[in-house]
C-alpha cells in the first residue's frame, strides 16, 4: 500500500512516521518538497505520485496566532482536509485526518460524545471544523481522529514548556478550571495504525487517554514524575487571558472508539510517564 504522510516535521506526523511502515510504503514529503499552502502544488503531487491511503498530520497549530493569521490557519485546517476529500472521493483514496477538542464550547462538564453539537470559541477552533465537514460532508471514505491537549517529546507544547520553566521558577501559577486528557502523539499514531489494520468503520471517533485532569494537575503530575520540586498554584483562565478563548470542558468520551477496536485506552498519567521518559533520556 502507498501511503502519503503529510506533516511529518509535527509532533503526531513524526510518531507516524514510526509506525505507519507497518502498513505500507511511506512518502512524507516536507516543506521544501510540498508547500501545503499552494493548493496547485498538493493537486500536482497527489496526481504524481497516486496513493493508497493519505493521513493527514498537517495543520496550523498555534491558537492564539490563528487569531491573527486566519487566511493561513482556514488553509491548513479547513481548505487542505476538503481538497483531500476530493481526491480521496474522486479516485477511492482512503482518508485520515485529525480533529480537536477546540471545536466544542467547553461548557457543561460531561464528556462529549462525536454527535455533540460544536460550537468552536476561536479562529483555530473555527477552522477545524470547517475542516472536519468538509470530510464529512465529501463522498469519501475516511477517518477522523478527535484529539486534545497533544503533546510530545518534539515540537512545542506543555509537557516541554513547564519543564523548561521549571529550570528557573520556584513556582508557577497555572490555569486549573480547564479540563482534559493530555494526549501524547505516540499514542495517537499507535491508535491510527491499529485502526487502519483493523479496517473499523470510518467515521468520526474521540481519540484520547483514560481520565481526565486541569492543567494545573497536569503539571505536577509532570513534576513528580520528574522529580522536581517547583509548585504550582491554581489559577483560573480569568487570570491568564490569551488571544484565543480555550475551552473549559475538553473532556471527550472514547467509548466509540474503545469499542471499534474491541481496547481500553490506556490512563493519561501512564502515557506521561512514557512520553516523559524518552524525552528526558534524550
Amino acid at each position: 500500500m502507498k501511503i502519503l504522510l503529510l506533516g511529518k516535521t509535527g509532533q503526531v506526523g513524526f510518531e507516524l512516521c514510526r509506525t505507519l511502515p507497518l502498513l505500507g510504503t511511506i512518502t512524507a514529503p516536507g516543506r521544501q518538497e510540498l508547500d501545503l499552502i499552494n493548493a496547485q502544488a498538493v493537486a500536482d503531487y497527489l496526481d504524481a505520485h497516486q496513493p493508497d491511503l493519505i493521513v493527514n498530520a498537517a495543520a496550523w497549530t498555534a491558537v492564539d496566532a490563528a487569531e491573527a493569521r486566519m487566511g493561513t490557519a482556514r488553509r491548513l485546517n479547513a481548505g487542505l482536509p476538503d481538497q483531500l476529500a476530493s481526491y480521496s472521493a474522486e479516485h477511492g483514496v482512503f482518508l485520515v485526518h485529525y480533529s480537536s477538542d477546540y471545536v466544542y464550547p467547553g461548557t457543561e462538564t460531561t464528556p462529549w460524545q462525536e454527535t455533540s453539537p460544536p460550537c468552536p470559541l476561536s479562529a483555530y477552533g473555527k477552522t477545524k471544523l470547517q475542516g472536519d465537514e468538509a470530510i464529512q460532508q465529501s463522498e469519501a471514505d475516511y477517518l477522523i481522529f478527535r484529539t486534545s491537549w497533544v503533546y510530545s517529546v518534539r515540537g512545542n507544547n506543555f509537557m516541554k514548556s513547564i519543564l523548561r520553566l521549571a529550570k528557573s521558577k520556584t513556582e508557577l501559577d497555572i490555569v486549573a478550571d480547564q479540563i482534559g486528557a493530555p494526549t501524547p502523539a505516540r499514542l495517537i499514531a499507535q491508535i491510527t495504525t491499529l485502526a487502519i489494520h483493523s479496517n473499523i468503520p470510518g467515521g468520526l471517533y474521540h481519540l484520547a487517554p483514560a481520565g481526565e485532569t486541569s492543567w494545573q494537575g497536569f503539571a505536577e503530575e509532570i513534576f513528580r514524575q520528574a522529580g522536581i520540586t517547583t509548585k504550582t498554584n491554581p489559577i483560573p483562565t480569568s487570570d491568564y487571558p490569551t488571544p484565543a478563548t480555550r475551552p473549559l470542558n475538553s473532556r471527550m468520551d472514547t467509548t466509540k472508539l474503545e469499542t471499534a477496536l474491541n481496547i481500553q485506552l490506556p490512563d493519561w498519567r501512564n502515557q506521561l510517564a512514557l512520553t516523559l521518559n524518552e524525552y528526558l533520556e534524550s
